[in-house]
């Protein structure tokens, strides 16, 4: 019975728990990185992201104030402090002052220093360090501390990523340079393709079939086979690298699946009221502005997510037709690649610089996904 229309499927319990677990499996990993970009370096190496919200403990490296800070107290010399003076915090567990030992010690102990002298530290990171001679040297002592930090959220990672230009951190630069990619290169070949789908799709000439047989074919050319060639005609004709090429290269290469999709949907629409327009004296170009393009929104916001989603997260094309020596044009794909290789310990920036970077994407997703379905189905029915 499960075959008869209007039935209910007793698979019907499988399916959506299989959409509970895809919708699960995609989100976790996302509100992941999401928590990550607002934590510190420190609490990311200490703990998972899921235990944000609890204190953690931490391993610190940290210093006294420098031998110039001491002073005599009879016939003693003291530095008094408190660790945690660099805007960490905490409630120190153990300690040490070598880095093979970091937990030779617990608050309130006294220990002797290599160079002559005591220090004792508490819990809340004070501590005092005494000498019969004058302390020497140009910098504090380091003392290895293990401390419960509570929870801490910052949004310093963002102002680093999107406003800081200097270093690595040319994340906004990036960012930018993204857009300058990305917009162009969703216009123009929805533009180009509307105007070709119409042609393909409404005006009789010779050769349409053959045009319509080579967008088809043109659908299963390899991406990777067309680099090398086409950088080669872009630095013939003077394109080179810059944004002039890529936007090309991102037009000729999406302009094969807009052609289809949009040329598929507006063979559907009703050719009564493009006949009817033709009688009242209408023009071909009158007809594809005021009727086929408002009717053909859905497929044109359709493949607007998808070229948009594509040159957002390209890293392959931007290599290819944009990168330059200075970086100065570099994508923020590129920008993340860059990150990793040089600053792999700041798991901090990484997660933030990746949480940017599929943020705008996600935003333009959920602001015309209800027109996807519609431009996938254009032309499967009648």
């Amino acid at each position: 019975m499960d075959n008869i229309a209007g039935t209910k499927s007793t698979l019907t319990w499988a399916v959506n728990l299989s959409v509970v677990a895809l919708v699960f499996l995609w989100l976790f990993p996302t509100l992941g990185l999401f928590v990550s970009s607002f934590r510190t370096g420190d609490q990311i190496s200490a703990s998972g992201w899921w235990k944000s919200m609890f204190p953690s403990e931490q391993n610190y490296t940290l210093r006294s104030a420098a031998p110039d800070t001491q002073v005599q107290e009879g016939a003693l010399y003291v530095i008094e402090g408190n660790l945690f003076a660099e805007g960490k915090g905490g409630e120190i567990s153990v300690w040490g002052i070598s880095s093979k030992e970091i937990d030779s010690f617990v608050p309130g102990d006294t220990a002797e220093l290599r160079k002559g002298g005591t220090v004792t530290v508490d819990a809340a990171g004070n501590y005092r360090m005494e000498n019969t001679e004058p302390f020497e040297g140009s910098r504090g002592t380091r003392v290895f501390v293990t401390a419960v930090s509570p929870p801490e959220f910052t949004t310093e990672n963002y102002g680093r990523v999107l406003f800081s230009g200097s270093g690595n951190d040319k994340m906004a630069k990036a960012f930018f340079n993204t857009l300058t990619v990305t917009i162009p290169a969703t216009i123009i070949p929805i533009v180009v393709a509307a105007f070709a789908a119409y042609a393909l799709a409404w005006m009789d000439f010779r050769g349409r079939a053959l045009l319509i047989a080579m967008v088809v074919g043109l659908l299963v050319v390899p991406l990777q086979l067309a680099l090398i060639p086409l950088l080669k005609f872009h630095n013939g004709i003077g394109i080179g690298k810059g944004y002039l090429g890529v936007w090309m290269a991102h037009t000729g290469f999406g302009l094969p699946l807009a052609i289809y999709l949009l040329r598929n949907y507006m063979v559907g629409l009703p050719r009564d009221i493009i006949e009817n327009a033709r009688v009242d004296g209408a023009t071909d170009f009158q007809v594809f502005t005021k009727i086929i393009l408002p009717l053909s929104f859905p497929a044109l916001a359709s493949f607007a997510i998808f070229q948009f989603l594509w040159t957002w997260n390209d890293l392959l094309v931007a290599k290819v037709f944009l990168i330059d020596a200075t970086g100065e044009t570099t994508v923020m794909t590129n920008q993340i690649v860059e990150l990793l290789g040089t600053r792999g310990g700041n798991w901090e920036i990484l997660a933030t610089a990746a949480f940017v970077s599929i943020a705008v994407p996600l935003g333009v997703f959920f602001a015309m996904q209800k027109y996807l379905v519609r431009g996938l189905l254009a032309g499967s029915v009648k």
